[in-house]
């Protein structure tokens, strides 16, 4: 029950990166053009797909989200003021950049207060709108504790226009269902292929606005593919994804996400029937739980529990200590039920992979 983590990987990503290290053996340095030329695009296809987004050559990628994070913030006047909106439930890595960046003396960070999730969209839109901010970032499920920004979705795209927009929606993709087809032209939308598709760490994506002319100045030589053979004076960047671009990475994690997003496509396994499923299973812990009388485990605890329209596919409690927190952590290990811990908060994710008829009775037991 870490699968809000790391899911377990399809068989099928076995013969994936032997696919990967084949193609590596048998064309040696000919391999960027089948990566460049036929992975890349049918990576930003599949992903086009999944989030109904109308250009799939604007859907960058890199080794991990901290990286496209920075390199968009890199595109800022460093010697201008930098005002940025964010809440205080961010993940840790764009939560550390930004402690990092406030020492900064031009560099001002306003962070909305996540609880109460009720009104947080009310409070987040009236700072938005209220104030000059330059960029303006928010997860659409927030990862300590499953809940979803309500109407963050809206509220990005309505923004000021002089805002750039970011969604962190690492614990969205692929878990429930996102439209982003209305706002595609207003925000960069962020995730990856470790949580939920089940390809493992590796690769992550940035989907970017039509007509951004930002110039990162975290810039790597990807983001010159286009004039590797006949360079020009200057640095130029071109009108796709690659103006986000980094340098080199290890892509057996792209042939992984693409027979996972073949096999989901053969097997008619769609992103609605995943949540489906796992609403499901929800109910089923749920009910299990409230007949279990748990300590800890129990309706007082769990944060905020509005499956249909306000929660991501995991769990979590407040046990109220860290110490409570931990002891549950290792008694659940010690009976194989594999989850995770944050100081006191303790989460429990689903997946497809749980059995359809799974009353989660080892969760409670002991």
């Amino acid at each position: 029950m870490a699968c809000h983590s790391h899911h377990y990987w399809p068989d099928i990503t076995l013969e994936a990166v032997q696919e990967y290290w084949r193609d590596a053996a048998r064309l040696a340095d000919y391999k960027w053009d089948a990566i460049f030329g036929e992975k890349i695009p049918a990576w930003q296809n599949a992903v086009a797909r999944t989030l109904q987004l109308p250009d799939a050559d604007q859907i960058a990628i890199a080794p991990n989200a901290h990286e496209l994070v920075y390199r968009l913030i890199s595109a800022f006047d460093q010697r201008q003021p930098l005002r940025i909106l964010t809440t205080d439930g961010e993940f840790y890595s764009f939560a550390r950049q930004l402690a990092r960046l406030e020492e900064l003396p031009n560099i001002e960070v306003t962070r909305v207060p996540r609880v109460p999730y009720d009104t947080l969209a009310e409070r987040f839109e009236r700072a938005l709108q209220t104030a000059d901010y330059q960029l303006a970032y928010a997860s659409l499920v927030f990862f300590d504790s499953g809940v979803m920004f309500p109407e963050l979705l809206r509220i990005a795209g309505d923004k000021p226009a002089g805002t750039q927009f970011v969604i962190d929606g690492y614990h969205a993709f692929f878990a429930r269902p996102v439209n982003l087809r209305d706002v595609a032209d207003k925000v960069f939308f962020l995730a990856g292929s470790y949580k939920y598709l089940g390809a493992g760490e590796g690769l992550c994506f940035m989907s970017i606005p039509a007509h951004c002319t930002l110039r990162p100045l975290n810039t790597g030589w990807f983001a010159d593919m286009a004039e590797l053979q006949n360079r020009s004076e200057g640095v130029n960047f071109g009108n796709n994804w690659l103006r986000f671009a980094g340098a080199t990475m290890d892509y057996s994690c792209l042939y992984k996400g693409l027979a996972i997003f073949d096999l989901f496509r053969r097997e008619g396994i769609t992103v609605g029937k995943i949540h489906r499923y796992v609403l499901a299973a929800q109910g089923r812990f749920l009910h299990s739980m409230d007949s279990a009388g748990h300590p800890l485990l129990n309706r007082e605890n769990l944060i905020y529990h509005d499956l249909e329209q306000g929660h991501g596919h995991f769990f979590t409690f407040d046990c109220r200590s860290v110490e409570n927190a931990e002891r549950l952590h290792k008694a659940l290990r010690a009976r194989a039920v594999l989850c995770d811990r944050r100081q006191q908060l303790l989460r429990l994710g689903f997946a497809i992979y749980h059995d359809e008829n799974e009353t989660y009775q080892q969760v409670f037991s002991g």
